[in-house]
């Protein structure tokens, strides 16, 4: 059987929590996906049912636990065909690994550069501190350059449960 993959959640370069929910359109050998979130240094895995006769929606969630060992804040999704050929259909994500940003990741708000912004300058009035990394990091996917930022761009901003 042919698989066909339309991930609809997570997008490329979202900013994702220690439960990573996943969503779309799926066929697959004997209903069944594996998922695999990794960044090269650690690995966790789940399976996902989807139907085995015609394109069906479905969901999932992969849980990554507080002990992870993840080095990076960019991890890779991987969605295949659990039919044990390796070099089968899959679908790759990159996304962005909150608990890795900000320690206590709880979600995002969105934030809209005004005229006169620093990213400095945001972190103070967000996180009362001068620490712009976990802003920058969590927008990496369209900052090259903490210095560069301009007016009327929409960014992450993270936010702790603590």
């Amino acid at each position: 059987m042919t698989i066909t993959l339309d991930i609809q959640q997570p997008q490329p370069f979202d900013l994702v929590g220690s439960r990573i929910l996943i969503a779309g359109n799926a066929t697959a050998f004997e209903g069944t996906l594996s998922i695999r979130v990794s960044e090269g240094h650690d690995e966790y895995a789940a399976f996902a049912s989807v139907g085995a006769l015609g394109l069906r929606q479905f969901q999932a969630a992969i849980d990554i636990p507080a002990s992870n060992s993840f080095q990076l804040d960019r991890l890779f999704l991987t969605l295949a065909d659990d039919s044990g050929n390796e070099n089968g259909p899959s679908v790759v994500i990159p996304i962005l690994f909150g608990p890795k940003i900000l320690p206590g990741y709880g979600g995002w708000q969105p934030y809209t550069v005004k005229a006169g912004d620093t990213l400095t300058r945001i972190a103070q009035e967000q996180y009362g501190s001068s620490n712009f990394q976990p802003i920058f990091q969590a927008n990496q996917h369209i900052l090259n350059d903490p210095n560069l930022i301009f007016p009327g761009q929409v960014l992450r901003i993270p936010r702790n449960d603590i």
